[in-house]
C-alpha cells in the first residue's frame, strides 16, 4: 500500500509550542484540513488558520468540562479504519465517518501537576483520557495514520512531507507509533505510582511499580564475558542507575 498523503489532521495539544506554525505549514503547503479542540482551536483561529471544530465533526458538543469531546466513533473510526479493507471503508461511509490521516496530540501535564503540590481533585482532572485514546488509536493504525506526540518532531514531519509529496514514510510512522506506546506506558505508570502513594503514603516499596528507564551507556559485557549489558537510569531519579 502506498504511503497515504496527509489530507486531514486532528490537532489537540497541551504544549502549544510551535503548533500554529506547524498547522499553518500543513494548510499552506499541503492543503491539509485541520480539525481541532478547545484551546488548541482558539490558538489556531487567532493565528488566522482555518479550523474545523471537533463538535462539527462529531455533531456532539464538548461536555462535562471538556472530559468528553473526542471519544466518538467519528474520531476513532476515522483513525482506526483500515484503508485496505473494503468492509471498513464501506462501514465508514455508511456512518458518515471521514478518514483522519494525522494526529498531533500531547498530553495533560499530570506529572508536573503532581510535582506542583496540587490537591487530589486537581491531579485527577489532569489525568488525560481523550489524548491517550487518540494517540493509541492512531498508533495502532500506523500503516495509514501518522501520529505526532512531541513538538520537537514538527520540523522533521514537514521536511519529510516536502520530500514525499505530502506523505510520511512507513518507517517514520512505525517509529512514531513506538514513541506513542512508550509515552502512554510512562504516563500510566506515573498515575499508578501517584495513586499508590494516595492509597498508603507509608508504603516505601509497593507491591507493583512501573519504572521508566533510559539507557546511559552500553557496557563491554555483563557479569560474564559472553553476556551483553548496559547501564540504565531511572528517569524520575536521574542519580540512580541499574545494570541490565
Amino acid at each position: 500500500m502506498a504511503d497515504p498523503i496527509i489530507k486531514r489532521a486532528l490537532l489537540s495539544v497541551t504544549d502549544k509550542t510551535g503548533i500554529a506554525e506547524f498547522a499553518s505549514a500543513l494548510v499552506k503547503e499541503f492543503g491539509v484540513e485541520i480539525i481541532s479542540t478547545g484551546g488548541t482551536a482558539r490558538v489556531l483561529e487567532e493565528a488566522g488558520i482555518p479550523v474545523t471544530s471537533i463538535d462539527a465533526v462529531t455533531e456532539f458538543p464538548e461536555m462535562m468540562d471538556g472530559r468528553v469531546k473526542t471519544l466518538h466513533p467519528r474520531v476513532h473510526g476515522g483513525l482506526l479504519a483500515r484503508r485496505d479493507l473494503e468492509s471498513h471503508m464501506s462501514e465508514a461511509k455508511e456512518h458518515g465517518i471521514e478518514m483522519i490521516d494525522m494526529v498531533v496530540v500531547n498530553l495533560y501535564e499530570f506529572q508536573k501537576t503532581v510535582a506542583s503540590g496540587a490537591d487530589f481533585a486537581e491531579c485527577i482532572e489532569n489525568i488525560d483520557i481523550g489524548g491517550p485514546s487518540m494517540l493509541r488509536s492512531a498508533a495502532k493504525n500506523f500503516a495509514s495514520v501518522a501520529v505526532v506526540s512531541d513538538p520537537a518532531l514538527y520540523d522533521a514531519v514537514l521536511e519529510e512531507m516536502r520530500h514525499h509529496n505530502g506523505a510520511t514514510t512507513y518507517e517514520t510512522r512505525l517509529k512514531f507509533a513506538f514513541d506513542v506506546f512508550n509515552t502512554t506506558a510512562q504516563y500510566d505508570g506515573a498515575i499508578a505510582a501517584w495513586l499508590t502513594k494516595e492509597i498508603n503514603p507509608a508504603v516505601v516499596f509497593p507491591e507493583m511499580r512501573s519504572l521508566n528507564l533510559s539507557k546511559a551507556q552500553d557496557l563491554r559485557y555483563g557479569e560474564n564475558p559472553h553476556q551483553s549489558a548496559a547501564f540504565f537510569r531511572v528517569v524520575d531519579y536521574p542519580n540512580a542507575a541499574t545494570s541490565l
